[in-house]
């Protein structure tokens, strides 16, 4: 009988371990379950509880000094006028401050470089207004005490994610009414969710109004609509 060297002794054995281990591994692969993928969604309507109004003011002088100057005391009468309307001063917030040059239009300039007219000078401000039905009196303060620039109104769900509560178990029902639907083409049962996941994160809703300064402004808040998507995975029952 010819003697196994040990070469030959320790490629036999590494043959007879995979051999083992192939078993375990087919069965690794049978491990994941069979399953329908899908995707709920539901929306929900809500009155917007917060707003946002940007404003702010516009200077023009011959220097910068002077623009900057009647831009500071403009948008310091608005800020007053602000506080004294009861707005609290975490409430508004300057949002950007700007200092241009006006050159000399192409018909006045001749040949050359445009020179330096004048000088803009700007400073806009956020207000958050936590009774919208308060807006309008914002604005009509705002423009009474010199702001010349409105830039828009932004609605506002706060409580977004909260609001959605109804809506998240129906957006689960929807994923299991079109789960049943594949599952019935296909002939099988569904079983029990593996895995529930919202898509992204609800925040609050943002819809942007512009407003035309005018006396007794008239503003309509209506309505925001708040979507919620969710990813289920339903496992498939084995056949009896």
């Amino acid at each position: 009988m010819k003697r196994m060297t040990p070469s030959s002794a320790w490629v036999a054995a590494a043959i007879a371990a995979a051999l083992l281990a192939t078993p375990g591994r087919a069965q690794t692969l049978t491990d994941f379950p069979s399953a329908i993928s899908v995707t709920g969604e539901a929306t929900v309507s809500v009155p917007p509880d917060l707003a946002q109004v940007d404003a702010g003011v516009t200077s023009e002088a011959k220097t910068a000094r002077e623009a900057s100057d009647a831009n500071n005391v403009a948008m310091a009468k608005v800020l007053s006028a602000l506080k004294a309307a009861g707005i609290a001063e975490k409430d508004y917030q300057t949002s950007r401050l700007s200092l241009q040059p006006e050159y000399a239009s192409s018909a006045t300039r001749g040949i050359g470089p445009s020179p330096v007219v004048g000088f803009h000078a700007g400073n806009r401000v956020i207000i958050r207004v936590r009774d919208v039905t308060k807006i309008a009196n914002v604005i009509d303060t705002l423009v009474g005490a010199g702001a010349n620039e409105i830039g828009g109104i932004n609605f506002m769900v706060s409580q977004a994610s909260k609001l959605l509560d109804d809506a998240r178990t129906q957006a689960v029902a929807d994923a299991r009414r079109k789960a049943e639907i594949y599952a019935k083409a296909a002939g099988v049962t569904l079983g029990a969710p593996l895995s529930i996941s919202e898509a992204g994160a609800p925040g609050p809703v943002f819809r942007s109004k512009m407003a035309a300064p005018m006396a007794a402004t008239p503003i309509a808040q209506g309505e925001e609509t708040l979507s919620v998507t969710v990813n289920v995975s339903w496992a498939i029952k084995e056949a009896q």
